[in-house]
């Protein structure tokens, strides 16, 4: 997005719903995005330059997309994880900034304030999404805690009827654009003490002593319609403006970002799609030595690839449609939500770089979706959590179940946490497991159980009618990585980085 957009004047249609379907609904949204993208300039001409151009970002908002999950009761269409799932999904097709902006307003700001808000701040906040195409977005991340978000040193202390929430945030989609934030913060004591829970609150930045400064904009590598940042926080905000945890903060925060993980595969698979329509449609056109591209064996390998991909990020859309609505408490859900973000994110990389191969030199520009696609996806490995510390995670959880059920050969445990694949992968897991794992064995572990999940997933997907050929596929493949990573995760593989390694290590003198 333009660092420098004005939104406040954007014309956006009436705010009500009643009578609009959802099919309509998103029939409005890609109509102005064939307009915005594909009108008299195309993204293709503005993709390499910071923002949106004002034209096409007044366009885009003219359907009021972000009303999709406001609820109805305050004007908003009222729409569910599953409906914004498939909305986002047809973003991401087109652009994934723009789905990643839509992923920011609806999973980081309109879900989890309309589940902990206070009912009291809702209706001006609400009104303003609707009727002035404001923005929201949420902070968390600081300049020395990031993956350690929970020592945070964003502080709040509470005083005269306010609270006063001072510290600085980075690395926060919509900087210096969104109109409304989520704060997380530590409360103070008197004696300056941090308290280990988090307090979230709702910082509307146009009103009085609420106003965010941005120290600094990053020139971020890719998603350059999207303005990052640094932000200095020092605001006072009225007790209206505090969410309300159902137990703890922890668990609403912990809530909010199992929830919005289990969304990503809404911006994977119009991505993904994307991507795979792109190979077919070079492949199919691309003659070599009067062959078509598309006829070769290696090229099919990366296109089934790519499919497969396809094919298990639609299942992850399936699995989260069903659990992640806002009514249901998502904290416990760890292990599956990080499966779901970290191997969405691991197959749109992959997917992007396979096109790149593809399209060979002229994709490795700004201005070729193929080029623009590998940078755009890469840190969606990043950040929510790092994949890395996301499969650890999931090695840590299926490991606490192992104990918890007294089960160490894998594939008995595996018959009840994935019944419907356990006996497909049981020529490769049927061995006594032993839990005492390095960290990087953890890491692999963690890849080795996300792949199996993701087979369960998309063997699910199967009995619900999902087209047998695209499942087979899916399962071989799958099948064919837990393989590899049972080799890796076999391997002993203890090697350490030299230190002073220049000594003795010059090739020219040898």
């Amino acid at each position: 997005m333009n660092q420098n957009s004005k939104i406040d004047d954007i014309s956006v249609k009436e705010s009500n719903f009643k009578d609009k379907t959802f099919s309509e609904f998103l029939d409005d949204f890609k109509a102005s995005m064939k307009r915005a993208f594909h009108g008299e300039q195309t993204i293709d001409e503005f993709c390499s330059t910071r923002g949106i151009p004002d034209a096409v970002l007044t366009e885009l908002m003219s359907t009021n997309p972000l009303a999709l999950t406001i609820p109805r009761q305050f004007g908003g269409f009222g729409g569910t994880v599953k409906q914004n799932i498939a909305f986002i999904s047809a973003a991401s097709y087109e652009s994934l900034a723009l789905s990643l902006t839509l992923g920011i307003n609806n999973a980081l700001f309109i879900q989890p304030f309309s589940k902990y808000g206070q009912d009291s701040a809702k209706p001006a906040v609400f009104d303003r999404f609707l009727n002035n195409a404001c923005m929201g977005g949420l902070m968390i991340t600081e300049p020395d805690f990031g993956s350690d978000a929970l020592n945070m040193q964003t502080s709040v202390t509470h005083k005269n009827g306010k609270y006063h929430v001072q510290g600085k945030k980075h690395w926060q989609g919509l900087t210096g654009m969104a109109d409304f934030w989520l704060l997380t913060a530590r409360n103070k004591s008197e004696s300056g003490v941090l308290q280990r829970d988090i307090e979230m609150f709702m910082c509307d930045v146009k009103a009085p002593n609420q106003r965010v400064v941005v120290d600094e904009y990053f020139e971020n590598l890719g998603l350059y319609q999207i303005p990052y940042g640094l932000n200095h926080l020092d605001v006072l905000l009225p007790e209206n403006q505090r969410l309300i945890p159902e137990t703890s903060g922890v668990k609403m925060l912990q809530d909010l970002l199992h929830r919005s993980r289990f969304q990503f595969p809404a911006m994977g698979l119009g991505f993904i799609k994307r991507m795979l329509d792109e190979a077919i449609a070079h492949t199919k056109s691309r003659l070599i030595s009067n062959k078509s591209l598309f006829t070769y064996d290696q090229v099919q390998s990366r296109l089934s690839r790519m499919q497969a991909n396809f094919t298990i990020c639609s299942a992850f859309c399936v699995k989260s449609g069903q659990v992640a609505d806002i009514e249901n408490d998502l904290s416990p859900l760890g292990f599956e939500a990080n499966v779901i973000k970290s191997v969405t994110t691991d197959m749109m990389q992959e997917s992007a770089q396979f096109l790149l191969q593809l399209v060979g030199g002229k994709g490795y520009k700004l201005n070729h979706i193929a080029g623009r696609a590998v940078v755009d996806s890469r840190p969606f490995q990043i950040f929510e959590g790092s994949n890395d510390i996301l499969f650890h995670q999931i090695a840590d959880a299926v490991l606490k179940m192992m104990k918890t059920a007294k089960e160490s050969d894998l594939y008995q445990f595996l018959k009840t946490l994935t019944p419907r694949i356990a006996d497909r992968v049981h020529d490769l897991v049927n061995f006594e497991f032993d839990p005492q794992l390095s960290q990087r064995k953890l890491v692999e572990f963690g890849q080795l159980m996300s792949r199996i999940f993701s087979m369960e997933l998309v063997s699910e997907m199967e009995e619900r009618g999902f087209r047998k050929d695209l499942i087979e596929n899916a399962l071989i493949l799958l099948k064919q990585d837990v393989s590899m990573l049972l080799n890796t995760l076999r391997f002993d593989n203890k090697t350490l980085v030299v230190e002073g390694y220049e000594s003795d290590s010059y090739w020219f003198n040898y």
